[in-house]
């Protein structure tokens, strides 16, 4: 009961720290305007689910800013995440009502025509910023009932179904939302004779602009800013009811495209404004991510109550047993008989250095140590409030510092695991770790960088940025990993409590349900049930731009993770010693690293939920990155296991008494 109570308690606080209203670190300090000041709307690339492909916002025939576009992305995460913000056209002041106000007319060229109308049906959304705050969407429901929604941003335009004929050759109408209804919710603190912005949502209408008495407008004249529109009312803010007429996409249409600003005073304070986007207004119920935990505290204690019955009892009677033997018995006969079967037939074997490829075992125990490690801090660093959605990039920017300053702890376990191997190759063990696994993952990032430029993405990472990564990991990541090395060669090697044998003991042929391949393959089941709900979650983060906050709940979920396959592993490695095979290097790394393989099957199950496009490299970039994410993973749980297993086994023959 004390492992549950101290879940619990962690669960409790980190829930305290991750749902709190506070939920801006200090030094994060909040904007505050006076009646009548600008404030600044920012636009952000363009996203689909469908296509997972962001594109530039100013790709598309939208209205540009007077002297062009500009960035206004700040960091090295906002850019390799995607994210590129730049300035608007749009002004919009402090409490300053507007009233469908002219922004500007666009013709539509054919490409434009074909640019747009493939975005709108590949379901393209805007994504706006108004005080580091992202849009929220408001639109109807089937039954008219208007919904708002905090993820995602709002779509460009929608395709009437209504429009589908025989003909296949004919596409289906899309309409274009040239209006929008900016709606900005304010506070004014207590004490201050200024304003915040609190809240920012927009709703998107299409309609088919057209001047009183039939006046038509070149786009470019100031004589067509003062004009009236028939479709628009004075003093009133649009609504659905009032649209007399969508604004279709065609070729040489004329689109103009205006918007509506809309002040609400709101009791919201200032550091809570966040709380809306990160439980969807109750559509996420809590009680979810507490079954979650639930599950996997469940789990945990199950393998670990499993674990010390049965490893507990039958350790102490094995170890009791062969010391006895040890002890009061001179008759070799005996002693011989007794010895019959066990683990400790093993004990000039079991420390034995892996047949195949220890130097690759070295390499990625170390990397999965290096990954734990990093994800562990980055993780924290989220449940406690310094990584947050309203700072953009700043998970990548953690995630790649503590990685490349882990590499010091890398060069140090994969250096003292060679040296207990008796290997003599450091120098290339050294520089396979520091190269193997980054390198590999910097070349995947590369061939998608690469492909995403010839789609235009904004996605694809600038030249620069990617010089900046590659200096990171020259100047940064492999020193450490060389200086961990250092100390890890330096140090004595590690002793093993028994002396290895020349020649390697033959192992016997195992019962079906021991066979090494059947228990590690079935290894990653329990560990995957203890997470794969909050998995759900993570997956929804990652692929359909929901936000995800509850970084408490994943970082006790991840400890249950490692805990139960930590466990799991164990048990395996004890049924193999008692079945005297003593090649446990590699399959307790691979039986830990199993779960990883189940992580995968579900990213393939859930992909059917994006209702992704046709689009190949959709396909090539989605299972892509989760193989390294599994990947990522298989090195972490691999690594763990292997160490637990590596205490366990130690532990156990520094019990008994050997020749």
């Amino acid at each position: 009961m004390t492992l549950f109570k101290a879940l619990l308690a962690t669960c409790l606080t980190l829930q305290q720290l991750t749902s709190s209203s506070g939920f801006y670190m200090p030094g994060v300090k909040p904007q505050t305007f006076q009646k009548g000041e600008e404030v600044e709307m920012k636009v952000n690339a363009i996203t689909s689910i469908k296509t997972q492909i962001p594109k530039p916002y100013y790709r598309l025939p939208f209205c540009q800013p007077e002297g062009g576009p500009k960035m206004a992305s700040e960091n090295l995460g906002e850019f390799i995440t995607g994210n590129k913000v730049q300035n608007s056209p749009y002004s919009i002041y402090m409490l300053q009502e507007a009233f469908c106000q002219k922004l500007c007319q666009k013709t539509i060229s054919p490409i434009e025509y074909r640019l747009l109308n493939m975005h709108i049906g590949r379901a393209y959304h805007n994504n706006w910023i108004i005080d580091n705050l992202p849009s929220a969407s408001i639109g109807s429901t089937e039954a008219g009932q208007r919904q708002k929604h905090y993820a995602g941003g709002f779509p460009l335009g929608f395709v009437d179904i209504k429009s589908k004929s025989n003909d296949k050759k004919k596409k289906l109408d899309t309409y274009v939302f040239n209006h929008v209804n900016i709606i900005l919710d304010y506070h004014q603190p207590e004490g201050s004779d200024g304003y915040r912005v609190v809240g920012f949502s927009v709703e998107p209408l299409s309609i088919d602009h057209e001047f009183v008495g039939g006046y038509r407008w070149d786009g470019e004249s100031q004589e067509g800013f003062n004009k009236m529109l028939s479709t628009c009312k004075a003093n009133a803010h649009m609504t659905r009811s009032d649209i007399q007429k969508n604004q279709k996409v065609a070729p040489g249409a004329t689109i103009l495209y205006t918007y509506d600003v809309q002040w609400k005073q709101s009791p919201k304070a200032w550091s809570s404004r966040w709380d809306v986007y990160l439980n969807e207004e109750g559509l996420v119920p809590p009680q979810v991510h507490w079954y979650s935990i639930s599950n996997s505290i469940f789990v945990v204690l199950f393998l670990s109550l499993l674990v010390i019955s049965i490893l507990v009892r039958n350790l102490k009677k094995d170890i009791a047993g062969y010391n006895a033997v040890a002890q009061y018995t001179d008759d070799e006969e005996a002693d011989e008989e007794f010895d019959e079967s066990g683990w400790k037939l093993v004990h000039a074997d079991v420390f034995r250095p892996p047949s195949s490829m220890p130097m690759l075992y070295c390499v990625m125990v170390g990397s999965g140590v290096q990954l734990a490690i990093s994800t562990m801090i980055t993780i924290g660093l989220a449940a406690i409030g310094f990584l947050n959605p309203s700072r953009r990039g700043s998970m990548m920017n953690a995630t790649l510092v503590t990685y490349m300053l882990c590499g010091c702890v890398a060069g140090y376990v994969s250096s003292r695991l060679y040296k207990a191997f008796r290997g003599r190759a450091w120098q290339l063990c050294t520089v396979c770790t520091a190269v193997l696994f980054p390198g590999f993952c910097f070349t995947v990032f590369l061939f998608f960088n690469t492909v995403l430029a010839f789609y235009h993405s904004s996605g694809s990472a600038p030249f620069l940025d990617i010089l900046i990564l590659a200096a990171m990991w020259c100047c940064v990541s492999i020193p450490l990993v060389f200086v961990g090395a250092f100390f890890g060669y330096k140090k004595e090697a590690m002793a093993f409590p028994t002396v290895t044998s020349t020649i390697a003991r033959a192992i016997p042929k195992a019962p079906a349900l021991l066979e090494p391949k059947i228990c590690m393959s079935l290894a990653g089941l329990v560990p995957f049930a203890s997470a794969y709900v909050e998995l759900f979650f993570i997956m929804s983060s990652l692929w359909m731009n929901q936000y995800y906050y509850v970084f408490g709940f994943t970082f006790v979920v991840f400890l249950l993770l490692l805990v139960s396959t930590a466990e799991i592993t164990v048990l395996l490695v004890y049924y193999q010693l008692v079945n005297e095979n003593h090649r446990w290097w590699w399959f307790s790394f691979m039986s830990g690293g199993c779960v990883a393989v189940y992580f995968f099957g579900y990213s393939i199950f859930w992909f059917g939920s994006l209702e992704s496009s046709k689009m190949f490299f959709t396909y090539l970039l989605y299972f892509g990155y989760m193989f390294l994410l599994c990947l990522a993973l298989f090195l972490v749980a691999g690594s763990v296991a292997t160490l637990i297993s590596l205490w366990f086994v130690r532990k156990m023959f520094s019990s008994i008494k050997v020749d």
